[in-house]
């Protein structure tokens, strides 16, 4: 298994890459610096926003899985928070965020 990067420092890519570019990004939840997991709410205005979250498989390998959760974006990362506290939450505003996202999670 290969060393990841830490958790902050991923996340602070993400949210520089994003802000540079023209888009807005905000931490909503900070979660453990060194190994937390990542969810991403990204509204890119062409619908309802939608929730992107980093899985690490068992042989190591990085996905992002993307959602439209029925109840809405803002319920499901309160519940997925309220039962990992680890876990970090990020708001995505803009058009190549999700380019962004994918670019910066699955490089790690």
């Amino acid at each position: 298994m290969t060393q990841r990067l830490p958790t902050q420092l991923v996340v602070g890519a993400l949210v520089r890459r994003v802000n540079d570019a023209g888009g807005i990004a905000m931490i909503r939840a900070r979660g453990d610096p060194h190994s937390g997991g990542i969810l991403l709410l990204v509204d890119d205005r062409s619908g309802p926003v939608r929730v992107l979250e980093r899985t690490i498989g068992l042989d190591g390998t990085v996905s992002l899985t993307d959602s439209v959760p029925s109840d809405g974006a803002e319920a499901y990362w309160q519940r997925r928070r309220s039962r990992d506290p680890d876990l970090w939450v990020v708001d995505l505003d803009g058009a190549e965020a999700q380019r962004f996202a994918a670019e910066t999670i699955l490089a790690d």
